[in-house]
């Protein structure tokens, strides 16, 4: 760890306020609920109007940090503070600020504006980096417009090309080329790719979203590895008719198929005895809809994830297997389409390090685990070295208005990515 740094000093208070200005920041066409009693609500879509408004306000904040800015044209946006090296790899840090329908204010968010603070902490200590420091706003981290996650960092990494984003499409019809455009993003989708190497090292401040560490009572999650998921749509074929004069025998039900897959795929999951392993139907369309009406056709969604490869497509192959009996025995047909099959990802062993050494200089109590979400750490693996940083959130909740985590906790965050930035842009 870095000799030189003494206690750094963060503006905690200054942080929460500008974590509540940016949450103003929303469409704000989803009905809070109950949920949202003793939170905030919010959506922002990227490319949206609250999506603009809210990365002007964090180019402001960067710009008063000292930080220059750029964008690529998918908008991933780059705050950087240059290292006294010329020609030496940057170190990253980042996340997202886009957010789902009727979401917190501190997924993604804590990431982006307490990297800007941990900046902030190093410069008011006197301390110089030797690599430049990046900040990354990375786009589009939700799949909520675009129906796949990580839409920045995949194309920073290379996991998706040009050419297989042009064919983006929003639900209204809208591409991606068009809305990057009217959003303010110019020039060539293929130039957002940057080569592995091009980066020293990356570590991303992020919120549990999960109630391990509020449980143990600690202020720090390392992560050691990321899950990722396998997403799927599934198409369950029958035929419809009066739910009267349709006799039971005959029938072949689509809705009662899916209803056996759906249980299949919660089996799968158990039966790997693997706490690491979580499969989820979290959509399930029913056509026509009716009351007396057999259902014709269901429309599922599959998630399946796992921190091993081998062993979440070995449930994805015991899930397909129960397709291909309960299509046979109920005459159904079930038709499967790949949204996306991203691999697992470990970190790196000295970025592990350079935050247990933070951790050890903060006085934090801290402790190893994985990140059974995924997250643009995962896609910055196929770059450089990787990390990431948890601090916990009140009940494991995130995605809900109710998403809550302390000033207290925050700040200890940013005081470990701070520690960890230093250490890292101070190597050879």
């Amino acid at each position: 760890m870095v000799s030189v740094l003494g206690r750094l000093e963060v503006d905690s208070r200054r942080l929460v306020m500008e974590l509540v200005r940016l949450a103003m920041f929303s469409d704000g066409v989803e009905e809070a609920g109950a949920e949202a009693v003793d939170g905030v609500a919010v959506t922002r879509v990227v490319f949206g109007p609250a999506d603009g408004a809210a990365r002007g306000m964090v180019e402001e904040l960067a710009r008063e940090a000292g930080l220059s800015v750029r964008s690529d044209a998918v908008g991933n946006t780059f705050f950087c503070w240059e290292g006294t090296e010329a020609g030496l790899a940057a170190v990253a840090t980042g996340s997202h600020i886009d957010a789902i329908p009727n979401a917190g204010m501190y997924d993604g968010t804590v990431g982006v504006l307490g990297a800007i603070a941990a900046v902030r902490a190093l410069k008011g200590s006197g301390f110089q980096p030797r690599r430049s420091i990046e900040v990354i706003l990375f786009t589009s981290e939700e799949p909520t417009r675009f129906g796949i996650g990580c839409l920045g960092s995949r194309m920073l990494a290379g996991v998706l090309s040009s050419w297989d984003a042009v064919k983006l499409r929003d639900q209204d019809g809208l591409s991606l080329e068009e809305l990057r455009v009217e959003a303010g993003f110019a020039g060539e989708l293929g130039e957002v790719q940057v080569k592995p190497g091009s980066y020293a090292g990356f570590v991303e401040l992020h919120i549990e979203q999960g109630p391990v560490l509020e449980r143990e009572g600690r202020q720090i999650g390392v992560v050691t590895a990321i899950a990722a998921p396998a997403s799927l749509r599934m198409r369950v074929e029958g035929e419809g008719g009066h739910a009267g004069a349709m006799l039971m025998p005959v029938r072949r039900d689509a809705l009662v198929a899916a209803a056996e897959i759906i249980q299949a795929v919660e089996s799968a999951a158990l039966a790997t005895g693997a706490q690491d392993t979580v499969a989820t139907v979290g959509m399930c369309d029913v056509f026509p809809g009716a009351v007396n009406s057999v259902p014709s056709r269901v429309e599922l969604s599959l998630d399946v994830r796992d921190i091993e490869l081998e062993r979440r497509d070995g449930v994805l192959q015991a899930i397909f297997a129960a397709c291909d009996e309960v299509a046979s025995r109920r005459r159904v047909k079930v038709k499967r389409e790949w949204v996306n099959a991203d691999a697992p990802s470990g970190c790196a062993p000295e970025v592990i390090a350079a935050v247990e050494s933070a951790c050890t200089a903060e006085g934090v109590r801290a402790r190893r685990m994985v990140s059974r979400a995924y997250h643009d750490t995962l896609f910055m693996a196929r770059i450089c070295p990787v990390g990431m940083v948890f601090v916990p959130c009140l009940g494991g909740v995130s995605h809900r208005p109710d998403e809550f985590v302390a000033e207290a906790e925050i700040a200890a965050g940013v005081r470990v990515l701070a520690r960890v930035l230093a250490e890292l842009s101070s190597r050879v």
